[in-house]
């Protein structure tokens, strides 16, 4: 169910707290163009860590890759972006807005969806312990003719996408009675296909100069550097290449913030296996990947396998990872069996040769590639979707106040201790700057000295900070300090010399690390 009301708070409240500012803003900014700010990058750049430590850190099988944003304009003949990377596009003649005809469809299959789960939430309300969701399902009529419904649109819509009937799509939109959703209006265009690369020019006078692209994702990076990173670092299949990196889409409709931008970073690692072991690496991944998103401490309920109903032209098998986002059920990562669709097409295009020889079996052949693909600014999006809580507390005079918290999990927070003084007397931040000179070295750390304790406190709230550790005249008599815990809202009392220890348990990253090898 979509939450717009929550989601627009969390919007706000990422840019009032630092952590997302539309781009050029000033300038009345650029659409579905973002800029992390003094919060957000450190969100991100924890994210990237935890996904690149449990990928080449943890797995000895798995080794990194940076490779350049503009790339040869045939990698993108052999991968099939210049004539199939294609969104089919529609407007509508009323309110002049434009919108992927896909989506359109896939939002009122959501809908169909939505009505079955009401009816659902509704009967296990009713009959409470009784309620038997699988033959509720089976047996109400109201339900069955939902999923017959939606079983026959998308079964249109599957076989219209995969022959390229742009009439059938439109039709399909028609016959489903869509409306526009900002004006309700039904008059719609033809459909016609998008091309989402941007083009530029590479060289110093324009009429002699190449059109190139800018790479719409970091995979092809990836493939064209296996020779290279195969034989430079003598590995034997299987074994992975992951890279984190920029790319850019030109979307039809850009929106939903973060979730859809036109500049963006992937986290992305292609495992290359012997032919016919693809599917079990496939099924190893899958398993893997959840495991890593649940042990950040998120609702298992938030994540939910997703098969694709239509595979793309290079794929045998193909799932998806999704997060209950404000906005609904959206992707956040897909899982891939490739084949060796690839590699065999770049050694088409180059002439190349990039087959592997196996040792053992003495034979070459092309590797087949599986691939996790996971977006960073997804991946933000779900964490501070999921940290940001509104709820009531005491004040000081017992009276209930409202708290805004970001509970993000520890090792990902950007700040990970804030040290405040009390007061601005009597030695106490002199006192609070020498610890946190002492400490600083390990993790990221802020000093605040300016309001009350009280509004100190909640301004680190709504950062996300995981301890406040607060100097008073005691520390000056004993050396020890108040340390209060973001989630709990509990305070104990510490020697100063503990502090790293303490904190350092709490926020390192091979916490996440563990819990993604053993499971949760």
């Amino acid at each position: 169910m979509v939450n717009e009301e929550s989601f627009k708070k969390l919007v706000s409240h990422a840019k009032e707290y630092g952590y997302v500012f539309p781009s050029s803003e000033i300038y009345d900014g650029l659409s579905a163009v973002y800029d992390y700010g003094q919060y957000g990058v450190e969100l991100k750049n924890n994210i990237k860590k935890y996904w690149w430590d449990s990928m080449v850190l943890v797995h000895e099988n798995i080794v990194g890759l940076d490779s350049a944003i503009f790339m040869h304009p045939e990698v993108w003949k052999a991968s099939g972006h210049v004539t199939q990377f294609n969104d089919p596009l529609i407007d509508n003649k009323d309110s002049k807005k434009r919108y992927r005809a896909d989506s359109l469809i896939e939002d009122y299959l959501q809908k169909i969806v939505g009505k079955i789960d009401k009816e659902i939430t509704k009967a296990a309300k009713r009959f409470g312990d009784d309620f038997d969701e699988e033959t509720f399902r089976k047996t109400n009529p109201r339900v069955q003719a939902n999923l017959k419904k939606r079983e026959e649109i998308n079964s249109r819509f599957i076989k219209a996408l995969e022959d390229e009937d742009l009439p059938g799509i439109r039709q399909l939109i028609i016959d489903c009675d869509i409306a526009d959703p900002v004006s309700g209006s039904r008059n719609w265009t033809e459909v016609r296909k998008f091309n989402l690369m941007f083009e530029t020019k590479l060289g110093s006078v324009s009429e002699e100069a190449n059109t190139i692209y800018l790479r719409p994702e970091t995979a092809q990076g990836i493939f064209v550097n296996y020779l290279n990173v195969q034989k430079s670092g003598r590995m034997r299949i299987p074994f992975g290449i992951a890279q984190v990196g920029k790319a850019f889409r030109n979307e039809i409709v850009a929106r939903q913030f973060l979730f859809r931008m036109r500049e963006f970073e992937q986290m992305e690692m292609q495992f290359f296996v012997k032919p016919g072991d693809e599917i079990k690496w496939f099924e190893y991944w899958k398993e893997e990947r959840m495991k890593w998103h649940l042990a950040m401490g998120i609702n298992p309920d938030f994540y939910r396998f997703h098969e694709h109903d239509k595979l793309a032209h290079y794929a045998n098998a193909a799932f998806d990872i999704e997060f209950k986002f404000p906005i609904g059920f959206k992707e956040i990562e897909g899982i891939h069996s490739r084949t060796d669709f690839d590699l065999s097409q770049h050694q088409k295009f180059s002439g190349k040769k990039l087959q592997y020889f196996d040792p053992l079996s003495k034979e070459s052949y092309t590797p087949y590639v599986v691939e996790t693909s996971i977006g960073l600014d997804r991946t933000f999006l779900a964490v501070l979707s999921n940290a940001y809580t509104e709820e009531k507390v005491p004040d000081a005079n017992g009276n209930l106040e409202e708290r805004i918290v970001l509970r993000i999990p520890a090792p990902l927070a950007p700040i990970k201790a804030a040290i405040l003084p009390l007061v601005r007397k009597d030695g106490l931040d002199e006192k609070a700057r020498r610890i946190i000179d002492n400490i600083k070295f390990d993790f990221n750390c802020q000093y605040d000295e300016k309001d009350s304790i009280g509004r100190r406190y909640r301004r680190q709230d709504a950062i996300g900070t995981p301890f406040c550790i607060t100097v008073d005249h005691q520390t000056m008599e004993d050396d020890t300090v108040t340390i209060r815990y973001r989630d709990s809202m509990k305070q104990n009392r510490v020697p100063t010399a503990n502090l790293n220890n303490i904190i350092i348990k709490e926020t390192n990253i091979r916490s996440l690390l563990e819990k993604g090898v053993e499971g949760v």
